[in-house]
């Protein structure tokens, strides 16, 4: 469909005739407008690790006294809420706005919504925004019955559930549009510059973590959430300032309509044909018109809407087949959290050596390893992993023809995540054995006190490695099927379904989490204070990798029959005319 008089038709001529004409090299200027893309998403990602990174920490910290199972929920379900609202900013994008003009709001959104975080960091504006402060405060676990139970509403949850859900959906609307819009600066330069560009997509989204981990956590755990929170306001203004700046070398185009009300309509044709047949009786007038003879519409044509719709009905049973995965994935920055605030956190700079066996006093100048640094060992191993693979690895399995299609690379993804629940099982279970014969230790983090097992946190470092070497099979590959097997006029859509259901998989942890909170269930333990030590997280665990486990054989069945369905030389010339 030819593109109106808008920003997407000028960019075009210009890239035809002007750029040529100074003599700047075509494949160069694309790349430029993909370097800006992957510096935006850095800054991007380094705002929000800085927010979810240490959220279960804020939440159970003393200005809030969150229990430990409501701050893991709240960081399930902003999250899990990043993800799933995805196709609303890809509705938006397509229908109203452009991939460009999506991103740029998006991000003016995420910056307003951020500065929330900051503004709760302190008291008055925690009594500005929340009411007073109740007086509760962290102690042991309670081991007898007379314990007081838990509060049923935590402190400030209405303005911080805004907050955070305000961020997840800025935060999702700049992932599903910035993908697929900085894959679009180099998509006429083949199908390989496509896929290096998700590898270094994915690569950036890991440097920023990383920069927020080193800087943000630190500050946050050690000195203050209040100049930690700042930081990430100054990360998403430094972001959209830097989108502005690189506008003019962007490949952009309008907005070309959605296909959800036709995929919507097509799926109500195929599930209840009886429905369809009384509404077109209602409507004889326009159920006896052929497509044809119809008022013309912008868009794809009805043939064009059931082959997409074919498309989708295939891609489907893969994409939702992933979502336990992603329930594995995203214990990450949740249980996984809150599992290591128990266990032993040695200090940076050790005053007194000597003393550190009895007691952890965070002193003045003796700052504690922030918890979330443990995601350090998650990111690096896909800051170092991802050039060996698009270097060295895909190029030699290339050449000798024996590298893996994307949905072989996601099965043997999901083989990682289950093996690192599972040590996060059997590290949790021997956590618990020290806690059951009353060897804790108790440690201060920031304000707050723990009881905590004498184990060091050093233990989790092979389920954050093993997590880490999960998301280059899985995750990255999921980005490449997606984007790549999406029919041309459904990229966006395609893309946000794919985000959209990776968040089901972080709210369906959270429910599970809520539904073993409930009475006789292994995450109730109301006595604990925001503490875990009453708990049974190890079989939350196992559970997980039980479910894993089953899915992933359910996944391996699918994708084989997808590959042999794509193989088909039918198949092969309806796709090729599909993605165009």
């Amino acid at each position: 469909m030819p593109a109106g008089p808008g920003l997407g038709e000028r960019r075009s001529a210009a890239e035809r005739q002007p750029l040529l004409a100074r003599g700047r090299p075509r494949p160069r200027w694309r790349r430029t407008a993909a370097a800006a893309v992957l510096l935006v998403e850095m800054l991007e990602r380094s705002a929000f690790f800085g927010v979810s990174a240490n959220l279960v920490l804020y939440l159970n910290s003393a200005n809030f006294n969150w229990a430990g199972q409501q701050a893991s929920r709240a960081a399930l379900v902003f999250l899990g809420a990043s993800y799933l609202l995805a196709p609303v900013g890809g509705w938006l994008a397509d229908v109203y706005l452009g991939r460009y003009l999506a991103v740029a709001l998006s991000l003016l959104l995420y910056f307003a919504a951020s500065s929330l975080l900051p503004i709760t960091a302190f008291s008055d504006g925690r009594s500005s925004f929340c009411g007073d402060v109740p007086a509760a405060r962290l102690g042991p676990a309670c081991h007898h019955q007379g314990c007081p139970p838990a509060s049923p509403s935590p402190y400030c949850a209405p303005t911080l559930y805004t907050a955070l859900l305000l961020l997840a959906l800025a935060a999702s609307s700049v992932r599903t549009n910035l993908t697929s819009f900085g894959a679009d600066q180099v998509l006429d330069l083949g199908r390989n510059a496509t896929q290096r560009f998700f590898n270094w997509f994915y690569w950036s989204i890991n440097l920023g973590a990383v920069l927020s981990l080193l800087v943000v956590a630190f500050v946050q755990q050690n000195i203050s959430f209040l100049l930690g929170y700042s930081i990430v306001v100054g990360c998403v203004g430094l972001a959209f300032f830097t989108f502005l700046f690189a506008t003019p070398v962007f490949i952009t185009k309008p907005p070309m309509g959605s296909q959800v009300s036709s995929m919507l309509k097509l799926a109500l044709q195929n599930c209840c044909p009886q429905l369809c047949r009384r509404r077109s009786a209602r409507d004889p007038q326009g159920a006896q018109l052929l497509p044809d003879q119809r008022r013309p519409q912008p868009g794809p044509s009805p043939q064009e809407d059931m082959a997409n719709f074919q498309v989708l009905v295939k891609l489907l049973p893969v994409m939702v087949t992933l979502v336990p995965y992603w329930m594995v994935y995203f214990q990450m920055q949740s249980t996984y959290v809150l599992q290591g605030l128990h266990l032993h956190i040695p200090n940076i700079f050790q005053a007194s050596p000597a003393n550190i066996s009895t007691t952890l006093h965070a002193l003045p100048n003796n700052y504690t390893i922030p918890q979330a640094w443990l995601l350090l060992a998650n990111v690096a191993v896909v800051l170092i992993l991802i050039p060996v693979k698009d270097h060295l690895l895909d190029p030699f399995l290339l050449r000798h023809n024996v590298l893996p299609s994307a949905l072989r690379k996601m099965v043997l993804g999901m083989f990682f995540g289950f093996t690192s629940v599972i040590v996060a099982g059997i590290l949790e279970m021997e956590r618990l054995q020290y806690i059951h014969h009353n060897e804790t230790v108790p440690q201060q983090i920031g304000q707050d006190m723990y009881y905590a097992a004498p184990l060091s946190i050093g233990w989790q470092i092979p389920q954050y490695l093993l997590i880490g070497i999960s998301e280059i099979f899985a995750s990255i590959p999921g980005l490449e099927f997606a984007y790549s097997e999406a029919p041309r006029a459904m990229k966006g859509a395609v893309m946000g379904i794919f985000f959209c259901l990776s968040g089901v998989g972080s709210l369906l942890g959270s429910g599970l989490v809520a539904l073993l909170t409930l009475p006789r269930g292994w995450l109730h333990c109301p006595e604990d204070f925001g503490n875990i030590n009453n708990c049974r997280m190890d079989l939350y665990f196992f559970l997980l990798a039980g479910i894993q486990a089953a899915t992933a054989l359910l996944f391996l069945w699918i994708s084989h029959r997808y590959e042999r369905v794509v193989q088909n030389p039918t198949s092969q010339q309806q796709a090729s005319r599909d993605r165009g």
